[in-house]
């Protein structure tokens, strides 16, 4: 890792801890919680005495603890030497490092199209079919997660080269529950009532939405979010492949119905707060608060599972607010898709060490020592969910283990001169007026200019 601390510390960025140092912050063998017996197998079946693993990542400040309390038991069970690295630029680094020849061991990302351009360059180790068959038996919705790590090498040739560990949730509507209790509001259960629930609130005289897509350099953002959980809700899942990749252009009708499908809860004037005009105006930040207002400006909203960072201080989640799955259709046959996001684990430097953690992951304490700490999913079916640290994790954990189909930011995975460019200004063009269908075929322009 030479050249990865050399080039970060030069930069100031580069934040480096032995994990092996740490004490373990749960008792081997004392909370019922955890299966330790599969962390004395583990430890009983890989010995790495004095061997070193360095790991390069995403997280930082608090995430960065809470991944090495984790990486602080394969220390203790295998004898290794671990030592975690992340840089503010981790994207470009590992970038930097993998090309100058002195990777990390493992590196994890939460950009597959990162790893999947890394795979192709020849820089990963491919994980073989029995991770791959792992995968599909022992993950809900296995085949989706094994898809999204599974790239091809400059040969053309597909194989997994990404373990995916730690999921995020996208498809979630916050509300606050005493305001549905005090109107008389269910929670929906498929598009139809919440379609039907919006019109209710609207006959009321109320609003039913806050929607905000507000973002400074990346304004449109959450737009996004919203076509691609409709269009897992519209169409087979394989359209949502084809999309992805520009197999199907942009503009394809299917893609141009889930953005007008959008425009049936952004562009109704009723049923936005502010209007229509407000939502490209608003902040996705701010856009929750009218939540929490007395008596509540708008009743439900569409965001990811970070979003109670935004909350006013001091709001009890399942008490002061609370969420639902943005749910599909009724009589779709399409079952109950999920879209999210999340970090996928790869080995750039191959050896004993480096094959053990995958294995390691591979264990239920390995994800249930995070899942007691906090903001951590897994869609590993035999990790305890009693392990979960709160009430709110494990349901979003149930919606998560309950999916059909798992599918990623589609944004994240497409090139980034259309998801984080052209995508998002179509969206901001789309709430500010221009049909669907023109929006999308500018979107398809910029993909075409790609070559």
């Amino acid at each position: 890792m030479k050249t990865l601390f050399a080039c970060a510390i030069a930069a100031g960025t580069l934040l480096v801890s032995p994990a092996w140092a740490q004490e373990l912050i749960f008792a081997p063998g004392v909370d019922g919680r955890f299966s330790w017996e599969s962390y004395e197998s583990f430890g009983a079946s890989h010995r790495l005495e004095n061997q070193a693993l360095t790991i390069f990542g995403p997280w930082r400040g608090q995430d960065q603890t809470l991944a090495e309390n984790v990486f602080a038991y394969f220390a203790a069970a295998t004898g290794a030497k671990v030592s975690y690295a992340s840089s503010e630029n981790y994207e470009q680094q590992i970038v930097i490092d993998t090309h100058a020849g002195s990777p990390p061991d493992i590196a994890i990302l939460p950009q597959p199209g990162l790893l999947s351009d890394l795979a192709l360059k020849g820089f990963l180790t491919p994980l073989g079919t029995e991770t791959e068959t792992w995968l599909r038996e022992n993950y809900a919705a296995g085949d989706s997660w094994a898809q999204l790590g599974t790239y091809a090498n400059a040969d053309g040739e597909r194989a997994l080269y990404a373990f995916p560990y730690k999921a995020e949730l996208k498809s979630l509507i916050w509300y606050v529950p005493e305001n549905f209790e005090d109107a008389g509001y269910e929670v929906p259960e498929s598009m139809e009532e919440l379609k039907a629930l919006s019109q209710r609130i609207v006959a009321d005289g109320a609003t039913p939405w806050c929607i905000g897509l507000g973002s400074g350099g990346a304004t449109g953002w959450p737009a996004t979010d919203w076509v691609e959980d409709i269009l897992l809700r519209t169409q087979p899942p394989e359209v949502y492949d084809q999309w992805i990749s520009n197999a199907i252009p942009f503009d394809d009708p299917a893609v141009v119905q889930a953005i007008e499908e959008f425009g049936w809860f952004a562009l109704n004037k009723d049923f936005v707060l502010g209007g229509s005009a407000a939502v490209a105006a608003s902040d996705f930040r701010d856009s929750p608060a009218g939540l929490f207002t007395s008596p509540p400006q708008c009743y439900m909203h569409r965001q990811a599972s970070f979003i109670p960072s935004f909350f006013p201080k001091n709001t009890r989640l399942g008490l002061d607010a609370d969420f639902f799955y943005f749910p599909a259709y009724a009589d779709s046959g399409l079952g109950t898709p999920v879209l999210g996001s999340g970090t996928l684990v790869s080995i750039t430097r191959d050896g004993m060490a480096a094959r053990a953690f995958i294995d390691w992951l591979k264990t239920p304490i390995a994800h249930e020592l995070w899942m007691a700490q906090a903001g951590f999913l897994t869609p590993y079916k035999a990790a305890n969910t009693d392990a979960y640290a709160n009430g709110e994790l494990k349901k979003q954990a149930d919606i998560l283990m309950n999916a059909t189909t798992f599918r990623f930011d589609a944004s994240d995975l497409m090139p980034g001169r259309i998801g984080a460019g052209a995508f998002w200004g179509a969206m901001i063009d789309f709430v500010g007026g221009k049909p669907a269908a023109e929006v999308a075929r500018a979107v398809q322009s910029a993909w075409n200019e790609l070559g």
